[in-house]
């Protein structure tokens, strides 16, 4: 695909809710068809609706509605569980369930073509929509995150479920966890990777069925639920829609102002902004691997539907609690130990971490964060991923009166006893807009190489703070589902900062996106032609780590055009389109 010279990076809009039901996930199960008898069993399927009517707002200065009707897939008996991976880049995305025989657990492949990437099971769900004279206005067809917003709907049903929430769409993602607790419900709206349907004012009925290809395949009975839609319009000048009006646009501004806004903001919360026209907050379903790094902000914090009616109350305590989850990844940062350590450092044969780079990708030309006239740069976004089988974990010590923190890399044995530390260089306070938090120094650096992989141009950006922004491969051993340290408004610090604790979890990895100051390379006087993009972890070595030979992502892109029109194309990666 070929980029051309672009002025200022965007970024897909996040939609928040109009929906205002205010109703329980109270609707009785309906027992799944039975599938044929085998020794290998999975859990009973069905599809609920959380309500049975709801109230949908559209704007006319901004007309549209999100289809957030309130229907839940239930797992009873057993866990709906399902593992998607690859083994490389060169392979297909592949899909297994676990299903359960004598009490043991065992993988059941799915068909190829299952899926095609990591963001869900695609046309999962189908929607139709009638008018009140029974007229067909409306039909579409949505994917389905498993690990979507989730609540219990059984008394006897586990407290607390044990699957990672949220889908990975980083396109280099490698493994992924996709699960419905016994006994609990996942929403299936897709959220935020939807679109807007224009319905006018009036009343209809939504049909929400299973595609049955899906009730084929996890024995899903044929039993759609239905739900009566009323679409009301308001006006950003009527007396009843100001204060929605402004809470829209106060919604807007926190959600959807882009990377620099979630250094500055760093988001919603597990608190609920007020509704915005067109809703996803309910779904948790949106760009999952950016909770203030990456090039999409995470999945907006879901509000359970018994608690819409209070949605405009920011105190709300919503969020991951006994019971529910949000379907988002966001999550507290850890703290750092109370002191500095003490004694002789040492490095202890236990586990360590091993970082490793992903391929570059959202590669365009930009003129820079300054809008120099006559120069170009190339701004990307790059990941660096642990893939375990230990923590990376790094606290940095301020001595009073100092600018940096001295750092150290803490070592545990198998029962997540401390047992060994080594200083490993220092973290820095970084004050650009975008960042304004505490960088580890010297954690990753980027470099664009010629055709014969020498370098041509060395990106300024080798600090960084680490958060765990993506689920890069849930499958990996010790792969943590429930990282902590995701959240960048906690993760890395204050200015008045005394010590701080950056963790990058197994499986999980941090990205960095193209936007931010530093993080891309001056092409001006780059001729044109082939060059590789390398992202390369732990460049001076002085991380501990189980492997430092694969630290290292190469990912091919073509210059041309001309000075102040520069273009780029990126090549796909081996099965890999995507930039």
């Amino acid at each position: 695909m070929t980029r051309t010279r672009t002025t200022r990076l965007r970024r897909p809009l996040l939609a928040g809710t109009t929906a205002v039901a205010a109703m329980a996930v109270t609707a009785s199960l309906v027992a799944a068809t039975a599938e044929p008898a085998k020794a290998a069993t999975g859990p009973e399927l069905s599809l609920i609706a959380a309500t049975g009517s709801l109230t949908l707002t559209s704007w006319k200065e901004d007309p549209g509605v999100y289809l957030d009707l309130g229907t839940y897939l239930t797992a009873d008996g057993r866990p709906l569980e399902l593992k998607v991976t690859r083994k490389s880049y060169k392979d297909p995305v592949t899909i297994t369930q676990t299903v359960y025989e004598g009490g043991k657990a065992k993988p059941r492949t799915l068909p190829k073509g299952t899926v095609k990437d990591f963001s869900g099971l695609p046309g999962f769900a189908e929607i139709t929509v009638t008018d009140k004279a029974g007229k067909k206005v409306l039909t579409r067809t949505e994917d389905f995150c498993p690990n979507n917003a989730s609540g219990r709907v059984r008394p006897d049903a586990p407290a607390t479920s044990k699957y990672p929430e949220s889908c990975p769409t980083n396109p280099f993602t490698l493994g992924s966890v996709w699960g419905v607790e016994k006994g609990w419900a996942a929403n299936t709206y897709a959220g935020s990777y939807t679109e807007p349907v224009a319905l006018a004012a009036g009343t209809y009925t939504a049909k929400v069925a299973v595609a049955k290809k899906y009730r084929d395949l996890f024995g899903i009975a044929n039993k759609p639920a239905t739900v009566k839609v009323t679409v009301v319009e308001w006006s950003y000048e009527d007396d009843q829609g100001a204060a929605g009006a402004a809470a829209s646009r106060s919604a807007t501004a926190n959600e959807h102002a882009g990377h620099p806004a979630a250094h500055a903001d760093h988001g919603p919360g597990h608190a609920p902004a007020p509704a915005q026209a067109a809703a996803p907050v309910t779904s948790g379903a949106g760009p999952s691997y950016n909770v203030g790094h990456g090039p999409l902000r995470a999945a907006p914090p879901a509000l359970p539907w018994a608690l819409k009616k209070k949605q405009t109350a920011r105190s709300l305590p919503v969020g991951d609690k006994g019971g529910q989850t949000d379907g988002s990844r966001k999550a507290l940062a850890l703290q750092p130990l109370a002191k500095r350590p003490t004694g002789k450092a040492s490095v202890p044969d236990v586990p360590k971490p091993d970082l490793r780079s992903l391929p570059a990708y959202g590669i365009v030309v930009t003129d820079g964060e300054e809008d120099i006239p006559g120069k170009d740069y190339l701004a990307f976004s790059a990941n660096v991923w642990n893939a375990g089988p230990a923590q990376l974990v790094v606290d940095g010590f301020r001595s009073p009166g100092k600018a940096k923190m001295d750092a150290y890399q803490y070592f545990y044995d198998a029962k997540g006893k401390q047992v060994g530390y080594t200083p490993t260089g220092t973290m820095e306070w970084d004050p650009r807009p975008g960042h304004v938090h505490w960088h580890f120094t010297d954690f990753a650096s980027y470099r664009l190489l010629k055709a014969d992989k020498k370098e041509a141009v060395r990106s300024g950006k080798e600090a960084f703070c680490l958060a765990n922004t993506d689920a890069i491969d849930y499958t990996v051993k010790n792969a943590n589902w429930h990282p902590y340290n995701t959240d960048l408004s906690t993760a890395c610090g204050e200015e008045n900062s005394i010590s701080v604790r950056e963790v990058l979890d197994v499986g999980s990895g941090d990205t960095y996106s193209q936007d931010l100051p530093g993080q891309s390379f001056d092409i001006t006087d780059v001729p044109n032609g082939t060059y590789y993009i390398q992202v390369l972890a732990n460049p001076e070595k002085r991380l501990k780590e189980t492997n430092l030979d694969n630290n290292s992502a190469l990912r091919k892109i073509v210059l041309g055009g001309k000075p102040d029109a520069r273009t780029v194309t990126v090549p796909a990666h081996d099965l890999v389109n995507a930039n």
